[in-house]
């Protein structure tokens, strides 16, 4: 790591550090919404009271990464090691706590804050756990958890790593600073062959092609059987379904286009209209989106009104009228609401923010519709289309012709593709002790 690289993280540092004030002034405005952001706040100063030396540490940001991160962990849990898990926001934080509570009571994993981005607090952090080893999820680039690792002599690798054509693009015309800390990591676990010549070309060594992680999430077989179970339920044993999943703000009005089109298209056909499962990303716009849908003169059905969990045992009676939606305003039920569907539209994709995760849906079997901004998903996207189980469309009127002609592949494709990209979990346990040991070698290219 170069001198002009070491004085820019020292900047960087102090700025953080200037700036703690306005960083605990948002910690405790989103605590108004979320308590855990309050809570543990010595954690993010580098002040573990409670300790645990030698595991392996997973940084995962948030839900996605940690998600992502989940057969990973359990992975390593089974062989032995102990793990502590990082994180930033409430829901990443929360979700490791959920899954991985008989493994916490037993003392065999941590779940703690990520300290903030000074030298400071990440001595504190590494002092403490003195971690065997780190892996970042997904590409996640923190130049003070770099130069801290690199200082304590703690092999950090991105993990699950993909480098998205307009990031290249972007870093490798105004940010090369980015593509500098890349250099700093130890190594890389990346995607696809492809995320391997990006990592590469700006230098980059000691990388492995792993393959997708999310293809090796556990799937609850609980959900998937109750969500089969809703859609008989709900009166749609007959009724093509179609999920909306994960769509973010700026989006709903091609959805509700895409929706009303296809409405009318069922009834000139004289077939029975579609149910519709509408599941925004985010909480916050649950009863937005809700008085958005009834607004335009959908029946809608809030899944919060039936009962606590996924379980139709607990819900009652159906409905005395088919809805025209099954609204997804719970968290954490994302599979049952994917296993009542024939098809998936995965949100994000209509906007810049990108895509989201689209292997739930095909583990499952269901083929997969989204926006044209898939450079967030680029592996397993491309891959994906290559094979033909999933599909990007232009705009709204793309989609409609898309759902009206009904895109369906094969069952058999899905099942073609799903055998060629699972198992990376067991892959990333492979390559992981060579890696590690191709770090340490003093002849290795860092």
């Amino acid at each position: 790591m170069g001198r002009s690289l070491r004085f820019w993280i020292g900047v960087w540092s102090s700025i953080w550090t200037l700036a703690l004030p306005l960083i605990l002034l948002y910690l405790w405005l989103r605590g108004r919404k979320d308590a855990v952001y309050r809570s543990a706040i010595h954690e993010r100063f580098g002040f573990y009271p409670h300790s645990r030396p030698g595991a392996v540490w997973i940084h995962a940001v948030s839900l996605g990464e940690l998600r992502s991160a989940v057969p990973l962990i359990q992975a390593l849990l089974a062989q032995g090691d102990r793990v502590i898990t990082t994180h930033f926001t409430p829901a990443g934080r929360r979700e490791a706590e959920r899954v991985f509570a008989p493994e916490i009571a037993a003392g065999r994993l941590q779940v703690v804050w990520v300290p903030l981005e000074t030298g400071w607090a990440y001595r504190g952090f590494l002092r403490a756990f003195r971690p065997r080893c780190g892996l970042v999820m997904e590409i996640e680039i923190w130049p003070q958890m770099i130069a801290s690792a690199r200082a304590a002599g703690v092999p950090l690798l991105m993990c699950n790593a993909q480098y998205p054509s307009k990031s290249f693009a972007r870093d490798s015309a105004r940010l090369p600073i980015r593509q500098a800390l890349m250099r700093g990591f130890s190594g890389a676990i990346v995607k696809s062959e492809l995320q391997r010549d990006r990592f590469a070309a700006v230098g980059v060594a000691n990388i492995a092609v792993t393959g997708e992680l999310r293809f090796d999430q556990p799937v609850p077989p609980a959900l998937v059987v109750a969500g089969q179970a809703a859609r008989r339920w709900i009166g749609a044993g007959q009724r093509r379904v179609i999920t909306i999943a994960s769509t973010v703000e700026g989006e709903d009005p091609i959805y509700l286009q895409a929706i009303q089109a296809l409405r009318a298209s069922h009834d000139r056909r004289g077939l029975p209209p579609p149910l519709v499962v509408y599941v925004p990303r985010r909480p916050e716009r649950f009863d937005e989106v809700a008085a958005t849908l009834i607004a335009v003169g959908l029946l809608v059905l809030r899944r919060s009104t039936l009962g606590p969990i996924f379980d139709l045992q607990t819900w009652g009676a159906p409905p005395p009228m088919a809805p025209d939606v099954l609204f997804g305003d719970s968290l954490g039920e994302m599979y049952g609401y994917l296993a009542m569907a024939d098809q998936v539209i995965v949100g994000g994709g209509f906007m810049p923010c990108g895509a989201h995760n689209i292997s739930e849906a095909l583990v499952l079997g269901r083929p997969v519709l989204c926006g044209p901004e898939v450079h967030t998903i680029e592996y397993p996207f491309v891959e994906a289309e290559a094979a033909g189980v999933a599909l990007a469309v232009a705009d709204a009127d793309d989609l409609t012709r898309a759902l009206v002609e009904g895109f369906r592949p094969e069952p058999k494709a899905i099942e073609a593709f799903l055998r060629i990209h699972c198992g990376a979990t067991q892959r990333t346990l492979a390559a992981l002790p060579e890696l590690l040991e191709r770090s340490a070698s003093p002849t290795s290219s860092r």
